[in-house]
């Protein structure tokens, strides 16, 4: 903890604070750490028990992701409190643990829009990498229907599974890309130069791009 004190920086927290999250450690050097730490689960445990967001981050990047029990990432999941800390628990554990896909079908239900997030978010990788089983058509609807009013966090996993679907399956990108360009949901997003937007339209209009010159 004492280590985590030291790295921090008043800038990095003011940025970091925008998007909620409340800490101000680089993540590179936070990464450098966990490097030094290696694997080292006990550790992880604690350091997620202090409810430091800096510490829960490093506790995602030493843990045995295969090492938890469901009812154990389920009540980690809710006392994640900051966007970072749920995406890297979501991304770095939850996705490698084996409950993965009880939990996405759980938390995708759930009546917390930041939990019901995290469901999204599992549901994209699947819509990526293992679509078999799930109903596109039916997601589709789904997001037509309810993306555009839902709170912050979850809209932007919906439109992310909106993009995934029009990236990754052909015969639905024409419906995505409707959807999309209709509900007008981050069209106005402030984007870097040299970022894709995460307006669906413009990002699967990339992604597909990019594919094809591949």
């Amino acid at each position: 903890m004492a280590e985590l004190a030291a790295l921090e920086d008043p800038k990095a927290r003011k940025v970091n604070e925008k998007h909620g999250d409340d800490h101000g450690v680089n993540l590179g050097k936070l990464r450098a750490l966990a490097k030094r730490l290696k694997t080292q689960q006990e550790l992880a445990r604690r350091l997620w028990e202090t409810d430091d967001t800096a510490a829960k981050l490093l506790a995602t990047l030493i843990c045995r992701p295969k090492a938890f029990e469901r009812d154990e990432l389920d009540a980690m999941l809710r006392a994640a409190r900051t966007p970072k800390v749920h995406d890297w628990l979501v991304n770095y554990v939850v996705k490698k643990n084996p409950h993965a896909e009880e939990l996405r079908l759980a938390w995708f239900a759930d009546s917390d829009p930041v939990v019901a997030s995290a469901g999204w978010a599992l549901t994209t990788e699947r819509v990526a990498k293992k679509p078999e089983g799930l109903d596109l058509a039916e997601l589709l609807d789904v997001i037509e229907a309810e993306m555009k009013d839902a709170p912050d966090r979850l809209q932007w996993a919906m439109n992310s599974c909106l993009a995934q679907i029009g990236i990754s399956h052909a015969e639905h990108c024409a419906r995505a890309l409707d959807i999309g360009e209709r509900l007008e949901v981050l069209k106005d997003y402030p984007t870097p130069p040299n970022c894709t937007s995460p307006f669906a339209p413009i990002w699967i209009t990339e992604m597909v791009r990019r594919q094809h010159d591949e």
